[in-house]
Order: structure tokens, then C-alpha cells, then sequence
């Protein structure tokens, strides 16, 4: 069984490697074949710095780190790249980013530029093929910093289980109020209040309250429905510590539930049970999809199974790897992922159950602590 959830000490999280990021990227732009990266994506750019701001470029070359923000943010990246320990030139526009950059891609001796072809949009790539670097090679990269973010390092798995426990601790607190007839939008208000409240600095994305047959909507938006006797409620949220996400979902019964209902919510918990046996180091993640998806085969509700198992979570709430039919991803060590299987019934409701977990060498550490019981 795993351990009662407890509100976590939001002052005593170990720090993270930021530093140790940007030389492993440097590392790996020889294999990509180019000679530095224009890194556009502003959550690879937190990554990369620990810069927290809405706008920023980072070049990242053999020769070091060149960061251009502009004039809003000068004095806080300053700060918090000194913070993270991250040794970059900091150039600041008054009114455009385009001549630092070029500046700075000249000054490095690049030929060959790759560019984040996932954050690139189609009218950005012909600005910087035509107006800032006619005279380069522009490579379109896949996976440089994501694949350096699959792996967590202890800093940033003490705030997911951070974010976690504030998650864990907050429904404790207000799941009495689902047998109190609230309507959905004042159940996720709460809700989002009690994470806010422990320390979490937002939710990880709008909570989904799904209430009767709403519940047969994956991601149904909280409306006025009140919870009623006899609903099944799934319960989509998540906390945010220090950029870092949690998510998990629970189903509660209010009052009893119906034999469909009832086989509803063991089918599932069966099958997540079994994903999350399923999960190690070394395992494709569509074998933790397969797994699953057998249990509810099994069940003859394969077909009210309307989505993949689970996704990787860290500084965005889905990220790789993903954990579906069509992942052709293998899980590692340090990894975390969520398992979550649903199956949804309009005349019933839905169950859908979640808990983000670390991969290990032998299996995985679960880091949502809510227990899975079904009643109020």
C-alpha cells in the first residue's frame, strides 16, 4: 500500500541540474548535425535556464549560451539564470531580437542552424530562411531537449511528487462535498482553491468534473449540472510546483452503484492495476497500452475505451513518451508517465482512474497517493 498523503515541504526540494542541461545538448548538436541550436520553445528555454518569462530566443552553440529577451525581462534573467547557475551571454532588444541573434549566430562561425521543427511554425521558418539567415543552412531537429527532458533528475521528481501530494492532500479535503449536491463548476472550484491553498502555484490544466453522464465525456468541461444519487463522478486534475505538473483522476460513487456501474469500476481498476505492473525500464510503452487495453477487452468494452493509456508528464502536462497503440517509444529509467485507462458508458457514466508514476529499473514508483475507493 502506498504511503498516506501528507502536504509536502515546498522549502526542502532538492535542487535541480540546470547547468548539467545545456552542456548535454551542447554534446549532442555534432550527432544532429548542425553547429548550434535556435531553441524557440519557450518551456525548452525554462528548461534550458530556468528562465520563466513570455518571451525569449536561446542559442546554443559549442561556443556557450547566448539568451535575447527583451526589455521587459532583462533584470529577471538576469536573476534567474544567475539563480540556476547558467553562464550565458544575456543580450536585451529594445526593438527587435533579430539583429542579436544573427549577431551572435555570425560571431559563433555557424553554418548549419537547426531549428525546433515542433515550435517553428511554417511563417517563422520562411522569416528565418529569408530575412535572418539567408546565407545558413537551416535544419529542422526533432527530440534535441526533449530527449534530454524524458529523464527527470532527483530535483524535478521531488516537485511532480510535490505537486502530487498537494493534489492528494486537496481531494482529501473536499471530497466529503460530493455527496452535498454541489454542481460540477463549484466541486472544481473548490477543489482548485484547496490545491492553491496548500502552495501549489496553479492547477496543472482546468480541472475536468464529470458528473453522470457527463462522465462519459473524456474531457468534459465542468458545467451547472448538480452531482446527484446514483452519479458516477471522474475527477481530472492536477497541481503546479515550481513549472512542474501533476496529474491524476479519480471516480467516485455517490450513494450505490448500479451492477453496471459497479463492473465498470473494477474492469477498469483492473486494468490500470495491471498497466501500472506492466510499466518498467526496457518496456515499450505500447506494451502498458496493450496491457490495459486487454483487461477491457476482456470485458467487451474495448470500443468504450476512447483514448490512449497515458503520457509522459514534467514541464508541460503531456509530454513524451507517449503511452498509446500507435507510441513506438521505450520506457526508461527516471521516466514519468501516467496510466490511465477509462471506459465510457453515456447511459452509465464513465470510470477513469490515474496515477503518475516513475519508471524504475524493476518496475515503477507510483507519486499519486489517493486511494482508489470508489465511495465518498
Amino acid at each position: 500500500m502506498p504511503d498516506a498523503p501528507t502536504t509536502p515541504d515546498l522549502t526542502a526540494l532538492a535542487a535541480m541540474d540546470v547547468v548539467g542541461r545545456a552542456t548535454r545538448l551542447q554534446a549532442a548538436l555534432e550527432g544532429a548535425e548542425v553547429g548550434a541550436l535556435l531553441v524557440t520553445n519557450l518551456t525548452n528555454v525554462r528548461y534550458l535556464t530556468g528562465f520563466t518569462g513570455s518571451a525569449a530566443l536561446l542559442l546554443v552553440s559549442a561556443a556557450g549560451l547566448t539568451f535575447v529577451t527583451d526589455g521587459r525581462y532583462g533584470q529577471q534573467a538576469e536573476a534567474q539564470l544567475a539563480a540556476a547557475g547558467v553562464t550565458a551571454t544575456i543580450e536585451v532588444s529594445g526593438t527587435g531580437q533579430k539583429a542579436l541573434v544573427t549577431g551572435a549566430v555570425a560571431a559563433a562561425g555557424i553554418r548549419a542552424l537547426g531549428l525546433e521543427a515542433d515550435a517553428v511554425t511554417w511563417a517563422a521558418q520562411r522569416t528565418y530562411d529569408e530575412h535572418w539567415f539567408p546565407e545558413l543552412d537551416l535544419v529542422p531537429t526533432t527530440g534535441l531537449v526533449g530527449g534530454l527532458r524524458l529523464h527527470k533528475d532527483d530535483g524535478e521528481v521531488e516537485r511532480i511528487a510535490a505537486a502530487c501530494a498537494i493534489a492528494d492532500v486537496a481531494l482529501g479535503q473536499v471530497r466529503h462535498r460530493l455527496a452535498e449536491a454541489p454542481t460540477e463548476v463549484e466541486f472544481g472550484l473548490e477543489l482548485d482553491t484547496a490545491m492553491r491553498r496548500l502552495g501549489a502555484d496553479d492547477v496543472s490544466f482546468e480541472t475536468i468534473v464529470a458528473s453522470g453522464p457527463n462522465g462519459a465525456k473524456p474531457h468534459h468541461r465542468p458545467g451547472h449540472r448538480s452531482i446527484a444519487e446514483g452519479d458516477l463522478v471522474v475527477i481530472d486534475f492536477g497541481a503546479l510546483v515550481d513549472g512542474y505538473h501533476s496529474d491524476m483522476t479519480r471516480t467516485v460513487m455517490v450513494g450505490e452503484p448500479s451492477p453496471t456501474q459497479a463492473r465498470m469500476y473494477d474492469v477498469v481498476a483492473e486494468a490500470q492495476a495491471a498497466g501500472v505492473a506492466a510499466v518498467a525500464d526496457g518496456v515499450p510503452a505500447k506494451a502498458v497500452d496493450d496491457a490495459c487495453r486487454a483487461v477491457i477487452d476482456g470485458a467487451g468494452w474495448l470500443d468504450a475505451f476512447l483514448h490512449g493509456t497515458g503520457h509522459g508528464v514534467g514541464l508541460d502536462i503531456h509530454e513524451d513518451p507517449r503511452v498509446g497503440q500507435t507510441s513506438t517509444a521505450t520506457l526508461s529509467s527516471r521516466c514519468v508517465v501516467t496510466v490511465e485507462p477509462g471506459v465510457y458508458l453515456p447511459e452509465h457514466g464513465g470510470v477513469r482512474i490515474e496515477d503518475t508514476v516513475v519508471v524504475t529499473p524493476d518496475g515503477c514508483r507510483p507519486v499519486t497517493l489517493t486511494h482508489k475507493a470508489p465511495a465518498v
